[in-house]
């Protein structure tokens, strides 16, 4: 059996500052072909869909559809506030190695 993902409330929290929940979005994060190592994160605010696994909080939704979430099993969604800017970033425990660009991994 996979572990979804976990969500942490630092990330919940910056999805309400933004005001997903209000327009009808939430936080989707979904795994594509590409990238420098071979496969990198899309993370955007969408609507959810009808096979996505929704992880909720408060109101707040974070969306993985069913292709992306093995490849996020057991990985943390997290916001991050950085000298280089703030933005949500996945600690993903699959991934044997990853870029300097935080967006592409390979497994």
């Amino acid at each position: 059996m996979q572990l979804p993902p976990k969500v942490t409330d630092r990330a919940y929290e910056r999805l309400a500052e933004i005001g997903a929940a209000e327009n009808g979005q939430g936080l989707r994060v979904a795994v594509e072909g590409g990238g420098c190592s071979g496969f990198q994160y899309e993370i955007k605010l969408d609507a959810p869909a009808e096979d996505d696994l929704v992880l909720e909080s408060n109101g707040e939704k974070v969306m993985v559809d069913s292709v992306s979430l093995p490849f996020l099993e057991n990985a943390v969604i997290d916001f991050t506030e950085e000298l280089i800017g703030a933005r949500f970033v996945i600690e993903n425990p699959n991934a044997t190695s990853a870029c300097g660009c935080g967006t592409s991994f390979s497994m």
